[in-house]
């Protein structure tokens, strides 16, 4: 039996794997972009508003999903809904400090850029680093992803990655931080801490994620 519910769901599943919204989808298709819209799925009096065959059909040829897709989509509505997912710019960290593969934001640059999926990261601006070899461990190891958000807040006792101006790449934990100077933890025992005046880094961002 068709439920109320599982329609609706199916729409924004569908909606969700062609990377659209509700609204988006509707105006692909055609429809006013409101047609879709959760306001719209229940009456002022409370009851039910289903999809109408018309904008069903319209949805389907928009996506090219066939009938069997979206009967697909319906009986998998009652899980969870789908987690967001997008991708984030991924190199090596041994990679990272050839010049040209930052701009002087500390942003990805250049071509040697590849990408992974990964839930939906708030700074539209965050990218990943790959770890390889033992240069990093005992605390990442070969093969870990390091999420770095440049637009992150950064306070003492985050672990920070930074950019030198003469291109070395550091992974370390944040200290202390003045207008003058930064001092950074080792994040292992092979590692010595730094100290560096500001002058010294190109720029500085926050590891917000490490898959381990």
């Amino acid at each position: 039996m068709l439920k109320h519910g599982d329609i609706w769901a199916a729409i924004d599943a569908l909606a969700h794997d062609h990377g659209l919204t509700a609204s988006a989808l509707a105006r692909r298709a055609g429809l006013d972009p409101t047609t879709f819209n959760k306001s719209k799925r229940i009456t002022r009096e409370g009851k039910a508003r289903w999809p109408s065959t018309e904008s069903l059909a319209k949805v389907l040829e928009a996506t090219g999903a066939s009938l069997g897709q979206f009967l697909g989509y319906i009986e998998a509505s009652g899980g969870p809904p789908p987690r967001p997912v997008s991708t984030l710019p991924l190199i090596g960290f041994a990679q990272a400090g050839d010049q040209g593969t930052f701009d002087e934001a500390g942003l990805p640059a250049g071509t040697g850029w590849d990408a992974i999926p990964f839930p939906d990261v708030r700074d539209p601006q965050a990218y990943a680093l790959e770890v390889s070899g033992d240069s990093l461990e005992p605390l990442f190891r070969d093969g870990d992803v390091m999420v770095v958000s440049p637009s992150a807040n950064v306070r003492r006792g985050d672990r920070v990655v930074l950019r030198t101006l003469e291109g070395e790449m550091l992974v370390k934990q944040l200290v202390r931080m003045t207008a003058r100077r930064v001092e950074l933890a080792a994040i292992g025992p092979p590692h010595p801490g730094r100290n560096l005046a500001t002058e010294e880094i190109s720029w500085l961002a926050r590891i917000i994620w490490v898959s381990q």
